[in-house]
């Protein structure tokens, strides 16, 4: 039997999807699966985006997010959202129910990860800014790319650390994956980096600059500025870094 063809989805204005199943990743981070049609996927790239629209108060609202599940999935796609008290997204996100609809449009480009780009790819993410990298490292792992993967993570707790046991499981059993905590409040006895993510720490845990290397910058917009000059000081070149 010839395959169906596959449906891509890419839609300017926004399309309910309706809520499947929600798993609690953390203390204030669920993962949201949403059910796309039949032989549907979404036309993306890992890093690409869609918009999650509300209305909230009574005026329209849209943030962008990241799905967390590789592209070219079938059947379904994940969206992971951290609660924030100020997030009106996020929250609307949080208080839903499975079986209830969300509307989003997209999925629109963002900095994304294309196949061949690099060899050498550092990651460094700050919080939820962590969503975009989960589903071009997924991908790249799950087809065994010739890519080194360099992952620097930073959060409050470790309570705070996002897909934690995949990160865990992913430098048992790959060579070609290696990842690095930071904590401002770590326990005792932490194995890992402390405070805030430095110039050194930068130096210690990603690829050098080079041609065959990109990073991969996300997470709050202070973090993000300080560490994107950082960056371009120890040499990385700004096409090099590359902010989903």
């Amino acid at each position: 039997m010839i395959p169906e063809p596959v449906t891509r989805i890419k839609s300017k204005t926004p399309v309910p999807y309706t809520l499947t199943a929600i798993h609690r990743d953390t203390h204030d981070t669920k993962t949201f699966c949403f059910a796309l049609p039949e032989n549907a996927t979404l036309d993306m790239l890992p890093g690409d985006h869609l918009y999650v629209h509300a209305t909230i108060d009574g005026k329209p609202v849209k943030r962008p997010y990241t799905p967390s599940s590789m592209p070219g999935a079938t059947g379904s796609f994940d969206l992971t959202v951290k609660r924030y008290e100020t997030g009106v997204i996020s929250r609307y996100l949080h208080d839903r129910q499975v079986g209830e609809t969300v509307l989003m449009s997209g999925p629109n480009p963002g900095g994304h990860w294309v196949d061949g780009m690099a060899t050498k790819v550092g990651f460094v993410a700050g919080g939820s800014g962590i969503t975009p990298m989960i589903a071009i490292i997924r991908g790249i792992l799950a087809r065994s790319l010739n890519v080194e993967l360099f992952l620097l993570y930073a959060n409050k707790t470790e309570a705070d650390i996002i897909f934690r046991e995949e990160w865990d499981a992913y430098a048992r059993a790959h060579a070609n994956f290696h990842c690095h905590h930071v904590l401002s409040e770590p326990p005792a006895d932490w194995p890992h980096g402390t405070g805030r993510i430095s110039e050194t720490t930068l130096r210690t845990h990603l690829p050098p600059p080079g041609a065959n290397t990109v990073i991969f910058l996300c997470g709050p917009p202070p973090m993000v500025d300080a560490i994107e000059t950082t960056l371009k000081a120890i040499g990385y070149a700004e096409p090099a870094i590359i902010l989903p």
